[in-house]
């Protein structure tokens, strides 16, 4: 694991270890992590596993705090104009129904 930015995310890659540890406390096997982390080896989502696991009240406090982070980033963020909502959406569902 490093630290940058704020947060801890898997040597050298862009992956979080939050992502990785939420999938874990979901009930995801490493295997399936796998598979939503192209990017990482069985080794590196093995490894994010067992750093949680070695320090879980610290890492535990640092995803509260992320969480109370977020929160307060959501409550002070100014609401999505309701054209350019309009159209996100629309767009998702052309997306959407063009892979079917």
């Amino acid at each position: 694991m490093e630290s940058r930015n704020a947060g801890f995310y898997v040597a050298d890659t862009r992956v979080s270890l939050d992502s990785i540890v939420y999938a874990f406390l979901d009930g995801q096997s490493p295997e399936s992590i796998l598979e939503d982390f192209e990017t990482l080896s069985l080794e590196q989502v093995y490894g994010a596993i067992a750093y949680y696991l070695a320090n879980q009240a610290a890492v535990d406090a640092y995803l509260s705090a992320q969480q109370r982070r977020v929160e307060v980033m959501r409550r002070s963020a100014k609401p999505l104009d309701p054209s350019l909502r309009a159209r996100l959406l629309k767009a998702r569902e052309q997306l959407r129904v063009g892979s079917e």
